[in-house]
């Protein structure tokens, strides 16, 4: 009989082989990136994306689509019904699908606000809501949302992308209690900038911090395979919180252990944004030299 993966034990899973998963936002990026990985690893593949098909060459051979757009509860209806009728259950969900943005409080509109609230934070909510029923019955299975270091360090002028983030490190870490009872494992992943094509659905008011975002995101130091092979090792690991690169272990370690000096890092780079400046580069090369400084 088949052994569905189980997040259930603590002890590293050695592999995702036989798994049936679904992955959102599947067709670029980080998402596509970790469909590689898990069909590489054997397993069985459902990917959710805003596509009506899934572009050319854009997925691996084997893999099932499904047009999703996490903002629509009739999409999430019609993966769950695709997902009974062809895997009969549902042993990984990776709620990866989202969009960019950001912008000064005072710029950036309620639409903006509105948009990214739905996409970014209701869609991993519709998308826990709609399998969770699905793991209880079967005791097992494993949740993994992508949310951002964003979502842990709260940059000046990235106010919507912080809150919808931060909301996502928040639903998971109320999973992770929550479903423990019925072996149900939940991961977040909080990469730091890398190089993807997340970008391209910037379309706020805020051009000139949107401006700078892209750039930030253009030439990341990392690609998405680099940070796919992290969060994929924190996955197999069942890890709560992946941290994919060395800023996010900076600055999150900064703002856990060194308050002081992490408050003066945000507060130079706010007066860096109220000069009409990008701030987010510097903010990591800041509380490493503010820690020099303090030694």
């Amino acid at each position: 009989m088949r052994t569905p993966f189980a997040a259930r034990t603590r002890r590293p899973a050695r592999s995702y082989a036989a798994a049936r998963c679904l992955v959102t936002g599947g067709c670029s990026g980080l998402g596509q990136a970790l469909v590689r990985l898990l069909v590489a690893d054997g397993a069985r593949v459902l990917v959710g994306d805003v596509h009506q098909s899934a572009p050319e060459g854009s997925l691996p051979e084997g893999v099932d689509y499904v047009r999703l757009d996490v903002s629509r509860d009739e999409d999430w209806d019609a993966a769950r019904a695709f997902v009974e009728s062809t895997y009969g259950g549902l042993d990984l969900l990776v709620n990866n699908a989202g969009i960019a943005a950001g912008g000064r409080i005072d710029v950036a509109d309620m639409e903006e606000w509105r948009r990214i609230t739905d996409i970014n934070l209701l869609g991993v909510a519709r998308g826990c809501h709609t399998f969770v029923p699905m793991m209880k019955q079967q005791s097992s299975g494993q949740i993994v949302n992508t949310a951002s270091l964003a979502g842990l360090v709260h940059a000046p002028a990235m106010a919507s992308y912080n809150a919808v983030k931060a909301g996502v490190v928040a639903i998971s870490e109320t999973l992770r209690s929550e479903l423990a009872p019925w072996g149900i494992g939940v991961s977040v992943i909080c990469p730091s900038f890398f190089r993807t094509n997340l970008a391209e659905s910037f379309h706020g008011k805020d051009v000139d911090m949107e401006a700078s975002g892209t750039d930030m995101i253009t030439k990341a130091p990392r690609s998405a395979d680099q940070v796919a092979a992290v969060a994929f090792a924190g996955m197999k690991a069942c890890k709560h919180i992946i941290l994919t690169d060395r800023d996010g272990h900076i600055a999150y370690a900064a703002k856990r252990y060194a308050r002081p000096i992490y408050d003066r890092a945000m507060n130079a780079a706010g007066r860096q944004v109220g000069k009409g400046r990008p701030a987010t580069p510097k903010i990591v090369e800041k509380l490493q030299a503010l820690g020099t400084r303090k030694k």
